[in-house]
């Protein structure tokens, strides 16, 4: 049986991302032949995929392209921030997002059906987590159609993948506005654009909630009316984006009345964080 040497292992580690011990392991039983390793790690991967399916997967990246009347982002986990950061990951997210463009895919169900090199998103994902040997998941994908869009991207460490993604599609043309609202979105989490589209269900709970403390702090039953609604205004200004403030105005204003001075008007948006 030939030694395996050690720049072997790492040509192996870099051209799939699989873990060290699996490398040598899979290349000491190809007698030192990388080509041969590879297909041992595929065909051992693919017996372990549904082992590892209750695996934590809390690391990856979010990645999104951009057309002119639409942008799709994604969230691809995995679970270690090794394999995150590996070009056959990054390359692999690439793929899956072209497929899912491609498709107009706009929700991860149609996005893992959509076709990709003569199989599906999701036989390509599999394929691809047996040879690096983690579980490998398309965790969210949003597709936002609008006239424009602005896409933030942050990196959570300098050595790794975007891990927060924000796409915000608008009508208007001050691009510079609508970057600066995505970049808020990225640090405020808002869940709906406006109070409007809060659901009724989720208000009258709310309004019930905060009617419950008021009463038990001892409110005056006349002035419960004001104090529920001002409570209730705090609510909006926690969940719906065009109610907050805005995290990099100077002025402090909403993020509605930033958008109004510059002309331009939110029509979407779509957040993603991996492991969130």
């Amino acid at each position: 049986m030939a030694a395996v040497s050690m720049a072997a292992v790492k040509e192996l580690r870099e051209r799939l991302g699989a873990g060290m011990l699996d490398s040598k392991n899979a290349l000491t039983e190809a007698d030192g032949d990388i080509e041969k390793a590879i297909e041992i790690l595929r065909l051992k991967g693919l017996k372990g995929v549904a082992k590892r399916g209750d695996r934590e997967a809390s690391e990856g990246l979010v990645a999104v392209r951009q057309s002119d009347d639409a942008a799709t982002m994604i969230e691809l986990v995995c679970e270690t921030d090794f394999v995150a950061k590996n070009e056959k990951f990054i390359a692999l997210a690439e793929r899956v997002l072209d497929a899912i463009v491609a498709a107009s895919a706009a929700d991860v169900e149609a996005a893992l059906a959509a076709p990709a090199d003569g199989k599906t998103v999701g036989e390509v994902i599999t394929d691809e987590a047996a040879i690096i040997g983690e579980r490998i998941v398309l965790r969210k994908v949003s597709r936002i159609e609008a006239p424009a869009t602005a896409v933030y991207l942050h990196q959570t460490s300098k050595d790794l993948p975007p891990q927060i993604g924000v796409v915000v599609g608008y009508e208007g043309d001050d691009a510079e506005a609508a970057l600066s609202i995505a970049r808020h979105i990225s640090f405020a989490d808002p869940l709906y654009l406006s109070r409007e589209d809060v659901p009724e269900a989720d208000v009258e709970k709310e309004r019930a909630l905060v009617t419950e403390i008021s009463k038990n702090e001892g409110k005056p039953e006349a002035a419960l009316p004001k104090i529920v609604e001002g409570r209730l205004t705090a609510f909006f200004k926690q969940v719906a984006l065009n109610e907050q403030v805005h995290a990099l105005d100077a002025d402090k204003r909403e993020v509605k009345k930033v958008a109004e001075a510059a002309g331009i008007t939110v029509t979407g948006f779509a957040r993603g964080k991996v492991g969130a």
